[in-house]
């Protein structure tokens, strides 16, 4: 079963949405499914509410989000700490620990400079939620 750590972009834009059936929707549709294992940790949840909360999202909705992944997803306990290669942006650390904490098999986000960082590191993907799909429907 994938192993999956979801960039705050991928949900900010399922959640955005207009379209019930875009890729990112499809994502958390899956994850309810029990399709694959999102991993999460305290910074990446709480980074989830805030940005959500800033871009307007009801606050039922966002609650609702967290308490699913609090019970769901699977907390990953931080104990790695050292990367090969830093990303740029600091917001970024916490979904690379839980990445390489969780034994992710993909990252799944927007960010260029995720993707970059990514490269370096060959015991996960690092992609776009199409691909992500790609490889769901494949398994």
């Amino acid at each position: 079963m994938l192993r999956s750590v979801l960039d705050t972009n991928v949900v900010l834009a399922a959640k955005l949405s207009a379209h019930p059936q875009s890729p990112n929707a499809e994502i958390i549709t899956r994850w309810m499914a029990g399709e694959f294992i999102w991993l999460v940790s305290d910074d990446v949840v709480t980074e989830y509410a805030q940005k959500l909360l800033e871009k307007g999202v009801d606050t039922m909705k966002v609650e609702f989000l967290v308490a699913d992944l609090l019970q769901y997803g699977e907390e990953v306990p931080i104990r790695f700490f050292h990367f090969q290669h830093y990303p740029v942006d600091a917001d970024d650390v916490a979904f690379l620990l839980v990445t390489l904490n969780g034994a992710a098999t993909h990252l799944v986000t927007y960010d260029e400079h995720l993707k970059d960082v990514g490269v370096f590191y060959p015991e996960f993907i690092t992609c776009e939620p199409v691909r992500f799909l790609f490889d769901l429907r494949t398994v």
